[in-house]
């Protein structure tokens, strides 16, 4: 008899937050001065694959035609259990929510997940539609995970930490 693969997701009733803080995020001309997620583990639940998604408002009287850029990242290298994420000037990015800011070809070793452009409108909310993060590898999941935020927009985000929100949703595969 035939083996059957079934697509499970972690959950159908409720994604998985993803933490970044990005009320009143400052813009960066060149994309390079943003806030990088909280890392997310994949060692034990083992996904295939996740689909991220998000939501970014922008502040009042952003400059029309420019853009909210989301990129994910993945370790380099484990050793002796712990990462090494790409470097963010010169300092790699870590396992937490932090502030981060790249030289500009230091953005090459993220990979871009999506980029919203965004209207003259005050605090118009913007969606990265759902995307899979083991497509941007090649297919295969990281072991770990997160993501980059960077705008330039020309002012602060929304200052209001519930009008950002990225999500998450873990695949596997069961035998049917």
């Amino acid at each position: 008899m035939a083996t059957v693969l079934t697509t499970t997701y972690d959950s159908t009733t409720d994604t998985n937050a993803l933490t970044i803080t990005l009320a009143s995020l400052a813009t960066s001309a060149t994309l390079i001065t943003g806030r990088q997620s909280t890392v997310v583990s994949n060692a034990t639940n083992k996904y295939v694959d996740v689909i991220l998604s998000g939501q970014v408002t922008v502040g009042t009287t952003p400059t029309t035609a420019k853009t909210i850029a989301v990129y994910v990242f993945a370790p380099l290298k484990i050793a002796s259990s712990t990462a090494s994420y790409p470097i963010a000037t010169t300092t790699q990015l870590g396992v937490s929510d932090a502030a981060a800011t790249f030289e500009i070809d230091q953005l090459n070793s993220l990979r871009l997940a999506g980029s919203m452009g965004n209207i003259a409108t005050s605090d118009r909310a913007y969606s990265l539609e759902p995307v899979s993060i083991a497509s941007l590898f090649g297919g295969v999941m990281p072991i770990t995970w997160g993501i980059y935020v960077a705008h330039n927009t020309g002012v602060n985000l929304n200052s209001t930490a519930g009008n950002h929100w990225f999500h998450y949703t873990g695949i596997t595969y069961t035998n049917t």
